[in-house]
């Protein structure tokens, strides 16, 4: 059962994200363009900043509300959530949790209450899964930091104000070495490479990024030299849990419309839904959501509780991502050739939710995590 808090914070969220966000959202797809205009009116409602405490900017939410905000925005616009996700998660918790007093009211209140919007940089063009290879450089000089590398994948790249950014300090200290900093992306030498083109989430920039001469002060150094590693990993619980959330949401969509064209449409004299090859199918796609959101409900509970939910959070991510796969590819199938075209929606919804068994940490990834557990259980 929720609270009436977290009630009421994801009865807005849906109410914005349907009138607001979803009848821009093909056309968004189309164009290929962010709708950093409703960024904005998101923070407006405490939206950019739902985890992190009323003393930084934000709202003070807990982890459930955070799954409830980003569902309901993920069933509107599976690309936009996909930036929510990551401002809130991503950047300011890791701000919050790891900066300085100076360095939260600089950078974290802002982001906090929407003002700014954040993006992290750690991937790499040789660096994904296996984050403490990555090779972008920062070399201390005076009181500064000069950043020189590549990012790639950067969700928000382009439309963020300020980016966390992981450049290795020590290539001697292997993993230990690497630090994480604090980079406003009009600093000279952050430079957008490309836009990247991808089968999916098209409303939401994704790029790559050249870090050339970089130059930011040491104060933007966030902990210390040799922490970057741990921060990045840091909130990889709360993470997972939001991407299970964001595949929810967008699972939750896709057979929202596969229902309604299964009542409407009718063959052999019958609405299709009448048949039971039909219904059996739409069934289990509501069986197989209702298991996910108990799965993020228990790993968002957990977290909230400060109980360890690596596992639970794994094992979320790992099911709603690839539960929200074949939902969607079974709501194609539902509405048959007219789910193959772009009018009816769920071939946009199917390729959104493609990358979620992808990025942060794939549906590999995941297993390894899962069965390292079951063997420490032992």
């Amino acid at each position: 059962m929720l609270t009436p808090e977290q009630e009421e914070m994801g009865l807005a969220a849906r109410t914005f994200a349907q009138r607001e966000l979803a009848p821009g959202a093909a056309e968004a797809d189309r164009t290929s363009v962010f709708q950093i205009d409703l960024m904005c009116r998101l923070g407006t409602m405490g939206f950019m900043g739902i985890i992190v405490d009323a003393d930084n900017g934000g709202v003070g939410a807990d982890y459930v509300s955070l799954t409830r905000i980003i569902a309901e925005i993920a069933e509107a616009d599976g690309a936009f959530s996909t930036a929510l996700l990551v401002h809130n998660v991503l950047v300011c918790k890791a701000i919050e949790r790891h900066g300085n007093m100076s360095q939260k009211q600089q950078f974290l209140v802002p982001l906090a209450k929407g003002e700014k919007l954040g993006c992290f940089c750690l991937t790499e063009p040789g660096a994904g899964s296996d984050a403490a290879s990555i090779s972008t450089r920062a070399v201390r000089d005076g009181d500064s930091y000069v950043l020189n590398g590549s990012k790639q994948f950067i969700t928000s790249g382009k439309s963020a104000d300020i980016a966390i950014v992981f450049a290795v300090t020590d290539p001697e200290a292997g993993k230990r070495g690497i630090s994480a900093f604090v980079v406003p992306t009009d600093t000279p030498g952050y430079n957008i490479i490309r836009l990247e083109e991808t089968m999916g989430q098209r409303a939401s920039d994704h790029c790559q990024i050249a870090l050339d001469e970089c130059r930011v002060p040491a104060a933007n150094l966030l902990a210390g030299e040799g922490d970057g590693l741990r921060i990045a990993l840091s909130e990889l619980e709360a993470g997972r849990i939001a991407v299970a959330a964001q595949a929810l949401g967008m699972a939750k969509a896709a057979h929202a419309r596969a229902l309604r064209y299964a009542r409407d449409r009718t063959a052999f004299g019958k609405a299709i839904i009448d048949h039971q090859a039909v219904s059996f199918r739409l069934a289990d796609m509501a069986t197989a959501i209702h298991a996910a959101d108990l799965m993020v409900w228990r790993a968002a509970s957990l977290k909230d509780a400060g109980q360890p939910c690596l596992q639970e959070a794994s094992m979320a991510k790992l099911f709603a991502s690839e539960m929200a796969e074949t939902v969607c590819r079974h709501a194609i199938q539902t509405l048959g050739g007219y789910g193959y075209l772009a009018d009816f929606e769920v071939e946009r919804i199917y390729r959104d939710v493609r990358v979620c068994s992808i990025y942060e940490g794939t549906s590999d990834i995941q297993r390894i995590v899962i069965a390292r557990n079951l063997t420490d259980d032992v």
